[in-house]
């Protein structure tokens, strides 16, 4: 049985499943990856920001998925229309996973509203908003409808002399507007910071998510992926 659009919006615990089902797919990829990704990073000369989009494609295309023959759009760097099994039911699920390099790393992750599917409730200036993500929560493909879910894959490096060393990779499941009154319901009560954008200039509204907000809300949703010879251990 596929879950329609109907039963997802009235349970959204089952979209919450997905996603966590999802991320451990992701996780357990990059995880089987990492020691890879470190060589990458040592010896590759690329931009940082073109490595940990080759990092993250390579990990999952490897792994392997039940594709649909269906082209997604967007602005993410990996996109993948698939099926999702559950021994109750299966999805047709829209996979979006956007990964980013930085030197250092930090407890927030910069998106553009075309990367989300949630509203984005925040406070700015002491004004409130309230702006609508871009991706759908559920993709209409001719009469099929894919649920939506968003992965970020973060590769925080160090400089050593003229190499990039791989610390750690982060990858969090951001979540789909159908949970929107569970992770920010208003203003008050938000995962997001604000981004970095300047309105002064007309640049494109951003937003940072913010990782310790939203592992407050549920820890699963952020996972740190240590360096080899550490062990990972998921984060419930």
């Amino acid at each position: 049985m596929f879950l329609d659009e109907k039963y997802l919006k009235e349970n959204p615990e089952k979209v919450e499943e997905i996603e966590k089902s999802t991320l451990r797919m992701v996780v357990q990829a990059i995880y089987d990856y990492r020691s890879k990704a470190q060589e990458i990073f040592e010896k590759e000369v690329d931009l940082v920001s073109d490595i940990g989009e080759d990092i993250t494609r390579e990990a999952l295309e490897r792994l392997g998925m039940h594709r649909i023959d269906q082209r997604l759009f967007g602005k993410t760097d990996y996109k993948c229309a698939c099926y999702l099994f559950h021994p109750d039911y299966a999805v047709r699920q829209a996979l979006f996973v956007d990964s980013k390099a930085e030197e250092g790393g930090s407890q927030t992750a910069t998106l553009q509203m075309s990367q989300i599917s949630m509203r984005v409730r925040q406070k700015r200036s002491g004004k409130s908003i309230d702006i609508s993500g871009e991706i759908e929560p559920l993709i209409k493909i001719n009469d099929n409808h894919y649920l939506t879910t968003t992965v970020f894959v973060k590769y925080n490096y160090r400089g050593v002399q003229s190499r990039k060393e791989l610390t750690g990779i982060l990858v969090t499941a951001i979540p789909n507007g159908i949970l929107q009154d569970t992770y920010n319901p208003d203003d008050n009560d938000t995962i997001w910071l604000a981004g970095r954008d300047a309105p002064t200039r007309k640049e494109k509204f951003r937003v940072r998510l913010s990782f310790d907000r939203l592992k407050k809300k549920a820890a699963w949703r952020v996972q740190v992926i240590p360096m080899p010879p550490d062990d990972f251990h998921w984060n419930a």
